[in-house]
Order: C-alpha cells, then structure tokens, then sequence
C-alpha cells in the first residue's frame, strides 16, 4: 500500500506494515453432506412414492381392468376383453349418453353460473365495506361442508310436502306442490343449485386471495389513464390474475365431473340425475358389481376431465412463451 494511501485510512483501523494479506473466498458451493442427501430424498422420495400408490397406480390398474371381465372376487377369473366394454357402454348400457349430457350441463352450469356468482363475491367483499369478515365466513361456510351433508340439507329445503321452497310458494301440502328431487324435469336443476351454494364459495375465497395480491399501482395507472371501474377490472385486474384463473377453471372442470355424493344423497344418481361418478360406483360395489364395466366408465371420466384441462393450459402457457 503507498504512503499516501496509507494515510487516508484512520489510524485504528490500518495494517501493520508486512502483515499478512487475508481474502475470503467467495461463490464457494458447499457440497451435500450425506445426511442433507437422506434429507432431500426422503423430502421428495415420501410425496412421490404417496403419489405413484394412490393416485398413479389406481389410474392404471383401472386403465387395464377397463379391457377385461372380472367379477372382483378371484383374480383367476380375469379374462380379457378387449374394447368389449367401451363397446357395451357406448351402445347397450341406457344410462351412460344421459350421464355424459349431464355432466357437461353441470359443467356449463358451475362455468357460466356458479363461477361467475364466486368472482362477484370476491369482488362486492373486497370493496372494504362493513362486515366484509361477517359476509366472507357466511359465503365460505358450504364449502367446509361435505357435499353429501349439502345434499341433505338441501333435501330439507326442496321436500315437496314439508319443503321450505313449497311453503314459500304456498304450494306444501297440495297437489301443486312440486316434487323437486323427485320429478326427473326439474331435479338436475335442483341439484345444481345445491352444488353452486358450495361451489360459489370456493371461487370467491380464491379471487379474494388474488385481488389481494395485486399490484395496487397497477390500478392507479388505470384510472390515470381514464379508464373506469369496470374497465380497469376486466382490462387490468383480471388479466393480472391469471394463475388464480388457472386454478378455478381446474376446479370448476373437476368439481362437475366428479359431481357425485349430492347426486347419491338424492336418489343414488337415477330418475334424471344419471351422472358418471354415479355410475361407476354402481358398477364397482354391490353384489352386481362389474369392474371391467366400472373401469372403462372410469377411464372415459378420466380422459372428459382431460382434454379440457390440457387444452386451457396448453393454450395459456403456450401465450406466454410466445409473449
């Protein structure tokens, strides 16, 4: 170091002439001990192994079941069967088309209505107004609920003697009054508006998480640049959410498609509310039990659920790459 240099620097805080220069290394990676190695294997290796058991093994077993004929008692007796029973679900088995055509109407149903109603919520409750924790737990509590709970309290509600809705509409104890869950016109109606008391909650819960974290500049921009309520939400809130609204559309394809315990509670997914979940259950267990038949019906919800959600995040992710 020159003299000159030598002194700028305080007097406590200089060297010694000839001491011993001392440079700490930096960028240095400290290689994995051992116990770091179990550490992340067993943080990786448990999940997975709890994955591949309940979820990926299942799904190919039923996937294999679906091409043969077995009673579910002996595995002796599995036989092949080819395509035998897509063929025969497609074509001899009645309840199958009306259980397509009602699952795509529940998935319509919770898209266009349930959805919708959720996102308002959200919005309407982050507005801070009065009450807003009061109103966000009402709304919230459905979903703490079983939906086999929700279709007996909504059996409550649409009994067609005793029934709230008939006492409201003056109908209960007459010939007028309408069997809800019973008449096969109107019963898939009825159990969809019992599944969007539970659903709607759901999907506020989530937007509200979203809305919460957007970036507030990003609205004040907005409205500096003239743009109202309306158009800085669907133009500069929504868009900004766009992982939230991966998730719901995830959601809400799930939750029609595996519509099931209301559909059970109601009359075991007959006289109108035919639904798939509904009849591979039927196929599955009792004493009729059918399992090739039960597993083709599980692979052909499967692949429903699929190709809607692969097709929306296909089409999302691919976006923004190109962006």
């Amino acid at each position: 170091m020159s003299s000159t240099a030598r002194e700028l620097i305080p007097e406590e805080s200089r060297e010694p002439e000839g001491a011993p220069v001392h440079r700490v290394k930096s960028g240095r990676v400290r290689r994995l001990s051992g116990r770091d190695k179990m550490v992340l294997a067993l943080m990786v290796g448990i999940p997975t192994l709890i994955e591949l058991t309940l979820v990926w093994l299942p799904m190919l077993m039923s996937v294999g079941l679906s091409f043969t004929r077995w009673n579910g008692l002996d595995l002796g007796d599995i036989r092949p069967a080819g395509v035998a029973n897509y063929q025969y679900i497609s074509q001899d088995y009645p309840p199958f088309w009306p259980a397509v055509q009602h699952n795509m109407l529940w998935l319509l149903f919770l898209a266009l209505i349930a959805t919708p109603l959720g996102l308002l919520l959200a919005v309407l409750l982050d507005q801070n107004i009065r009450g807003s924790k009061i109103y966000q737990s009402i709304f919230f509590a459905p979903v703490m609920l079983s939906l086999a709970l929700i279709g007996i309290i909504w059996q409550l509600f649409y009994q067609r003697d005793n029934g709230l809705l008939n006492f409201l509409l003056g109908t209960a104890g007459t010939p007028q009054a309408v069997d809800w869950f019973g008449d096969s016109s109107v019963n898939i109606w009825a159990a969809m508006i019992a599944a969007t008391w539970r659903h709607a909650g759901y999907v506020m819960l989530l937007y509200l998480a979203g809305l919460k974290g957007v970036d507030p500049t990003l609205k004040e921009a907005a409205a500096i640049d003239g743009a109202n309520a309306v158009q800085t939400f669907f133009r500069v809130v929504f868009p900004a959410m766009r992982p939230i609204n991966i998730v719901i559309v995830v959601i809400t394809i799930i939750e029609s498609l595996r519509a099931f315990d209301v559909v059970y509670v109601i009359n075991r997914g007959t006289n109108g509310l035919e639904m798939l979940s509904a009849l591979v259950i039927q196929n599955l267990v009792g004493e009729g039990q059918v399992i090739g038949v039960g597993s083709a019906l599980a692979v052909v919800l499967l692949v429903i659920s699929l190709v809607p959600i692969v097709f929306y995040l296909s089409r999302t992710f691919g976006k923004e790459n190109k962006a």
